[in-house]
C-alpha cells in the first residue's frame, strides 16, 4: 500500500533511537534498541555511527558499553538529525514536473505539498531530542 507521508528508515531509526538514548537512565546499546524498535542491528549501528561522528552521542565500546546523549544533542532539536541523515528538507517544495509547459495554471495538488513540508519542518523544530 502507498503512504502519503513517508520517513526514511534510516531517518526513523536516527530518531527513535536519539529519543531512547535520550530518555534512558542507563547505557543502551544497538541490541536493545533492536529490541525495542526491530529495526536491524546493523542498520541502527551504521545510523548511530554517524551521529558519533556527528557529536550528538557518546559511545562506549564492551560488554557493558552502550550510548549516552551528547551535550551537544541535549540543545539540539528532531530537525537538525533529521536533516543529518536526509540532507537540508527543501525550503520550497514545488510542483514535481518543473516545466514551462504545463498544462494547469495552477498545481493541481492545491499546495498541499509545501504546507505538508512546512507542518512538518515545524513540528521537527518544535521538539528537541531530550524531551521525546
Amino acid at each position: 500500500m502507498s503512504k502519503i507521508f513517508n520517513i526514511s528508515e534510516a531517518a526513523t531509526i536516527a530518531l527513535h533511537s536519539m529519543g531512547l538514548i535520550a530518555r534512558s537512565e542507563k547505557l543502551i546499546n544497538t541490541q536493545e534498541i533492536a529490541d525495542i524498535t526491530g529495526f536491524s542491528k546493523n542498520h541502527i549501528s551504521k545510523i548511530l555511527q554517524q551521529l558519533v561522528k556527528n557529536g550528538y552521542l557518546l559511545s562506549t565500546r564492551g560488554p557493558k558499553g552502550g550510548f549516552l546523549v551528547s551535550d551537544k544533542a541535549k540543545e539540539v532539536n528532531m530537525l537538525e538529525i533529521y536533516n543529518l541523515i536526509e540532507g537540508e528538507l527543501e525550503d520550497n517544495p514545488g510542483c514535481k514536473m518543473h516545466c514551462d509547459s504545463c498544462p494547469f495554471n495552477s498545481c493541481i495538488f492545491g499546495g498541499l505539498e509545501k504546507k505538508f513540508s512546512n507542518e512538518f519542518r515545524h513540528y521537527l523544530m518544535s521538539k528537541k531530542v531530550v524531551e521525546l
